[in-house]
């Protein structure tokens, strides 16, 4: 059975700090009473800005802490590994060569959201579709494995260890290509089992690619639900959890009728075999990019009274969910955006959007379709979410889940694609999704018992980064370059300092000796300005940075 890594309060060996996603530290040298006197301690200069099919990347990842050495990817999957042992400076280690190809020309979109320490390897994954074990001591390359064969697959999401095992998911569903999630032998690379989030004809789902009745029976080859985020681990039950992306095209529901199982969704995968032990789909039929591909939190409470085990994810939707993860039932929801005109609301009793009607092959929701006929549409909240691929988490003292996202709306339209120029591994939406009017952000607490929203942090441009909660603080990295700790309870500012560097990634808490410290790493600001001239102009410096308070 895996081990977790949660009382390793020290240090921080997985992207989500722990197998339950929910990004907590217990350190509490840093708080409320003296973080305002926290300041900047070390930082490190990363590569990665070179340019490919759709500009510089963004530096998306989470660090890693173990034992006074930091690791960090750059947007290509590069590991760096750093000694932060003095406290006073951050010296390179070693970089590990992957051998990635940085061809301009690749049609890919540049982002990595981490690296997994397995044994005394460091194991990335690449956008070619390689995953690759760097050595710990040297950084050598120990095994380097080409596990996305297909025309356009390959990885962004970090890698997830458990155990002797190394989970992936194929990222780049937006690619017409089809979403699958693999485990690896952690020795050797070797796939040990497969999951395709779209099911081929005949088997469970495939009844919800109804692709014969748009004249295209090969719909599902290309039907999206990637999994570019990385899941969830119950060691209890050995259950796997991970969201999937859209289903595409992500504009055209015309092109791949139905619900389209298993895409805008939460599986729970046996670990060792891989097969499927329930699934809920969020917003089926999705045309509105509504990819739920965000953290699982696990946690336990009590609900009216009674001991739950659940599942919480802030949907890109706008919506919160409380799933039981012992069996996917729906518990109860809440909109956490300020704006949200999809749906009407939620059946309490399915969990499902109140207009969802089985019996149809295209879903209408509120605000209206969108169709080859030219009819157009306003969604609330942005394509991009609510929140997105941003880490959440959760504070099991105050019972309180968070996530950063945006307040905003976008316009949909489509544009129909005959099935015979459709490329399979290019980029494949069926239409536009634009801004709508000004984007701009806000933190969200939730009471996971109650599903209240207890408290709103508004902010002046979209957050398009993850969060960490600590004893009685929560920490976020802005898009303007803002670095900010709040009180956990009310969300009110304690602290912030701007370094300049665009901030998509999320912080961790680790310590070297008896001190604390706090690490984010930033660059690049991607596609995250959502319109923001003054954030455009930001230039891409990748920055690993660490503050302390004296």
């Amino acid at each position: 059975m895996a081990a977790d890594t949660q009382a390793e309060a020290g240090n921080w060996l997985m992207v989500q700090k722990s197998f339950n996603g929910n990004r907590y530290s217990s350190l509490d040298q840093i708080n409320t009473s003296n973080v305002s006197g926290m300041h900047l301690v070390m930082a490190a200069t990363l590569g990665g800005t070179e340019p490919a099919g759709f500009g510089v990347g963004s530096v998306e990842a989470t660090p890693l802490a173990d034992n006074g050495f930091l690791y960090i990817s750059d947007p290509w999957g590069t590991p760096y590994k750093f000694d932060v042992s003095s406290g006073t400076a951050a010296k390179p280690v070693w970089i590990c060569d992957t051998g990635i190809d940085k061809d301009p020309s690749q049609g890919i979109l540049l982002a990595n959201r981490g690296l997994a320490l397995s044994g005394n390897n460091v194991i990335t994954v690449l956008p070619d579709g390689r995953v690759v074990a760097c050595d710990n001591e040297t950084g050598d390359v120990v095994w380097d494995q080409q596990v996305a064969k297909e025309q356009g697959e390959g990885f962004t999401n970090s890698p997830q260890v458990i155990g002797d095992k190394i989970i992936v998911g194929q990222s780049y569903g937006d690619w017409a290509t089809r979403g699958w999630i693999a485990a690896l032998n952690a020795d050797t690379g070797e796939e040990l089992w497969r999951f395709y989030t779209v099911p081929e004809p005949g088997q469970p789902g495939s009844e919800t690619w109804k692709c014969e009745e748009a004249g295209n029976p090969d719909c599902w080859k290309t039907g999206g639900g990637a999994a570019w985020v990385a899941g969830s681990f119950d060691p209890d039950t050995n259950t796997l959890y991970w969201g999937t992306g859209n289903p595409v095209p992500m504009y055209d529901p015309e092109y791949r009728p139905g619900d389209n199982l298993y895409t805008n969704s939460t599986l729970a995968l046996d670990a060792d075999t891989g097969e499927l032990k329930w699934h809920f789909q969020y917003t089926p039929g999705d045309y509105m990019d509504y990819d739920e591909v965000g953290p699982q939190l696990l946690l336990d409470t009590k609900i009216n009274g009674e001991d739950r085990k659940v599942l919480a994810h802030f949907g890109r939707n706008g919506i919160f969910y409380t799933l039981d993860r012992t069996n996917g039932a729906y518990i109860n929801s809440v909109a956490y955006v300020n704006n949200l005109t999809w749906t009407k609301g939620i059946d309490p009793k399915t969990g499902k959007p109140l207009e969802y009607d089985p019996t149809k092959s295209l879903q209408t929701y509120a605000m209206g379709s969108i169709d080859r006929a030219g009819a157009t549409a306003t969604t609330c909240p942005n394509i991009q979410g609510g929140t997105n691929f941003f880490p959440t988490a959760y504070n099991p003292n105050l019972g309180v889940a968070y996530a950063a996202g945006i307040e905003g709306c976008s316009d949909l339209s489509v544009r129909s694609v005959d099935p015979a120029d459709v490329t399979a591994g290019s980029i494949f939406v069926g239409g536009s999704g634009t801004n709508s009017g000004v984007q701009t952000g806000s933190i969200n607490a939730i009471d996971v018992a109650t599903g209240a929203k207890t408290a709103t942090h508004e902010t002046t441009y979209p957050m398009y980064g993850g969060v960490m909660a600590s004893a009685d603080l929560l920490w976020a990295g802005h898009t303007d370059g803002t670095f900010a700790a709040y009180d956990a309870k009310t969300l009110e500012e304690k602290w912030s300092m701007n370094v300049g560097t665009s901030f998509q990634g999320a912080p961790i808490a680790f310590t070297v000796g008896d001190k604390e410290y706090i690490a984010i790493a930033g660059g690049g600001i991607g596609i995250a300005s959502m319109g923001h001239d003054e954030l455009q102009r930001i230039q891409p410096a990748n920055m690993l940075w660490v503050f302390a308070v004296d």
